[in-house]
């Protein structure tokens, strides 16, 4: 059994509190609360002066799969030979041993949903995991946590430059459509148990028909963005738009649709015409406008370590500091759907907890130690 005590506690869905202990043991969390008795043989880590909260959650990151330090060696997140690949697992790609998953753990990040990138139109499915490990099949908590496709610059821009279909917006649209009309067929034969030959990519991709699993659409600009919401509703399928860079062009509507903003990477330059508008006020836009949103990195566009600077970034531009904290914790959790394991500290939930020396947000604060599962998986060094 582990305890930290003394501590301020920032349990993101149930208030703050000063002078508390956190009890874990097991892997879980199992008592959180002041003057509470700490049993025999608890190990104790004195937190005075420290602040105690769950660990990140990075929604959209391609840690493990686009390798810090490496060319095309290490870049594994875009199979640029069909613009439509369903069938892609990122799973098939992750290497535990990529150093963003250090990045990870000492920004505090315990757990991340790594995708495939936005070079097709339909890019694969992904998972979420947590960000300590040697075997990824073991660090996965859930697969698949959702489908990727993208619209925008991207797709095009490869495709066409080729002369393959997509050179325009409207071939994007397009083939979107086609893949999830052929999906919408090959699941009503799946239903009714008609005859059939498998085909690996269709099947995929009726999970996302069948409401088993999101379609996280990349979209920058704010006629993308409106894209992404025309096609999910005509097939009456669950998508959350990442990046949504023009999102505060279009919050009214993303907030109408109940629809999922994963915002970011904010800290990134304006790198092509879609991002010209790239503003860190864009949560805060969305959220005043009844919207729903969490932070994203886009690893390594942004590196992990650099997650909560991102958070504070949001609250100088409009959100309050608990919505930020809401946007890189349990917002995330919800996003992926694993909000009964992480994203709060709550009795029953994963022991995965972070000690900072002060406010996360706030750039000369230091992380001073991280945990998952209970486990001490990073621990800084002296701290002057």
């Amino acid at each position: 059994m582990l305890a930290r005590i003394n501590a301020y506690v920032k349990t993101v869905t149930n208030g703050d509190h000063e002078n508390c202990t956190v009890l874990c043991d097991q892997g879980k969390i199992v008592a959180i609360g002041q003057d509470l008795k700490i049993p025999e043989g608890a190990s104790i880590i004195d937190a005075a002066n420290c602040v105690v909260t769950p660990g990140l959650v990075d929604p959209h990151s391609h840690v493990g799969a686009w390798e810090e330090g490496l060319g095309w060696e290490g870049d594994d997140i875009n199979e640029m030979t069909n613009p439509v690949n369903p069938g892609l697992r990122i799973i098939d790609a992750v290497n535990p041993q990529d150093i963003g998953f250090w990045d990870a753990r000492r920004g505090g990040v315990t757990t991340v949903q790594t995708m495939p990138g936005s070079g097709n139109i339909i890019g694969g499915l992904m998972i979420a995991m947590k960000t300590a490990g040697t075997i990824v099949d073991d660090m996965v908590i859930k697969n698949p946590s959702g489908m990727k496709a993208a619209l925008g610059e991207n797709p095009k821009r490869f495709y066409g430059t080729q002369g393959k279909m997509p050179k325009t917006r409207m071939g994007s649209a397009a083939l979107l459509r086609e893949s999830l009309h052929l999906a919408t067929l090959y699941n009503d034969n799946l239903q009714s148990g008609k005859e059939q030959p498998y085909d690996y990519k269709m099947d995929a991709l009726a999970m996302v028909i069948r409401k088993e699993i999101p379609l996280r659409i990349h979209a920058h600009r704010a006629d993308d963005i409106l894209t992404a919401i025309r096609v999910g509703k005509e097939f009456n399928i669950e998508i959350t738009i990442e990046h949504c860079t023009e999102g505060h062009k279009v919050a009214a509507v993303l907030a109408e649709n109940d629809i999922w903003a994963n915002v970011g990477p904010s800290l990134w330059q304006r790198a092509k015409v879609e991002t010209k508008d790239i503003s860190p006020t864009t949560p805060a836009v969305i959220v005043a406008a009844g919207g729903k949103v969490t932070l994203i990195t886009d690893h390594n566009i942004v590196p992990q370590h650099y997650y909560r600077i991102a958070a504070g970034l949001a609250v100088r531009e409009g959100l309050t500091c608990d919505q930020a904290w809401e946007a890189v914790t349990i917002n995330p959790a919800k996003v992926i759907g694993v909000e009964d394991r992480i994203g709060s500290l709550e009795i029953g939930k994963d022991a995965d907890i972070v000690i900072w020396s002060g406010d996360p947000f706030e750039p000369l604060t230091h992380c001073l130690y991280t945990f998952i599962d209970g486990k001490l998986v990073y621990q800084a060094e002296e701290v002057k």
